[in-house]
């Protein structure tokens, strides 16, 4: 092939350079990036008295338009918060979030926005909205689906009701959380079950409830070892659900320099049968378990498996499961966002 024919083919393969984005194109920053302004909602449901579900729509008189609830998180606000927060504000009701949907990326004023979803329930037992209407929001209404999907002004929020449809409605969460910060092992020299959570780790664990109280209040199973009881503790006391201890869930190592030990089919065993109970469960357990239970919830879900199961301290993965046992969605979240 003589140079004019490898030019010609490599024109044809590569053609004009371009940016590829999950955003719209735009004239500017081409090539670049732009930060996206971060913002979280929900898709809060019921079943209405038809049977049939019901979703929020809120009015924005300023715009004119029916929208779902959502905005815009505050600088360093946990995402999971921001988005409960926001709802909150809107609706005058606080959603107990279900299983994640996936986020809409649009362009707000030109500048790439976007926005986080997840579906929602009401905690309060009846949905009864009783919000006073405002600037920012002067109606708030239930409205069933196939009416909402109609009503709504932009397209990308009938995108996100399609996604709502497309999966189930009713799952329950598993949260699997790593401890929160407890120091250096080396430095400690007593058994290694009593190791309690450094300063860092308790400023974290005062935090934790209200990222916790997001999914409701899912019950608590946790290691036996200090430092995962007093990392469930305060939102233990907050919540007023109990705390109960696994051996399967603990590491033990009785002093320095001595390995950590652990079964893991034990552990996997307990984590299964957790699963299998259907209830929303907080499990505290440590870095070494990790990626073994979160390897057999994907198993037994019939999920494909990541190759990044670990988590660092003070993250945790949130199992979203169907009420028929199948796999609703997974996300994983920070402490500190």
């Amino acid at each position: 092939m003589d140079t004019t024919d490898e030019t010609k083919r490599a024109e044809a393969v590569l053609g004009e350079p371009r940016v590829t984005s999950a955003f719209p194109p735009r004239d500017t920053a081409v090539g670049g990036y732009l930060e996206p302004i971060r913002a979280g909602g929900t898709v809060l449901w019921r079943t209405g008295p038809g049977g049939g579900p019901e979703v929020v729509l809120i009015r924005r008189p300023d715009r004119d338009d029916w929208t779902l609830p959502k905005g815009k998180l505050k600088n360093g606000e946990h995402l999971i918060t921001g988005a409960v927060r926001e709802v909150w504000e809107e609706t005058g009701l606080t959603p107990v979030l279900g299983r994640r949907l996936p986020p809409q990326r649009y362009l707000k004023d030109g500048w790439p926005k976007q926005v986080e979803w997840w579906a929602a329930t009401p905690a309060e037992s009846d949905g009864a909205i009783d919000y006073k209407p405002n600037e920012e929001v002067d109606a708030v209404e239930w409205v069933p689906l196939e009416d909402a999907l109609v009503r709504l002004t932009y397209d990308h929020d009938v995108q996100v009701l399609d996604n709502f449809r497309a999966g189930p409605a009713e799952t329950f969460p598993v949260v699997l959380l790593r401890h929160l910060s407890a120091g250096e092992k080396r430095a400690w020299r007593d058994n290694d079950l009593l190791r309690p959570l450094d300063e860092t780790g308790r400023a974290d664990a005062l935090a934790l409830p209200r990222v916790l109280g997001a999914y409701g209040r899912p019950r608590v199973v946790s290691s036996g070892a200090a430092r995962c009881t007093e990392s469930l503790l305060p939102y233990s006391v907050e919540a007023d659900v109990p705390m109960r201890t696994e051996r399967a869930f603990t590491v033990r190592g009785t002093g320095r320099g001595e390995s950590a030990e652990f079964d893991v089919e034990a552990a996997r065993e307990a984590f299964e049968g957790v699963l299998s109970e259907g209830r929303p469960t907080v499990v505290c357990t440590h870095g070494e378990l990790i990626p073994h239970l979160m390897r057999e919830a994907l198993t037994r879900l019939d999920a494909p498996v990541s190759q990044q199961l670990g988590l660092r301290k003070g993250s945790f993965w949130v199992v979203h499961v169907a009420a028929g046992g199948a796999l609703a969605g997974v996300e994983r979240h920070g402490i500190r966002g």
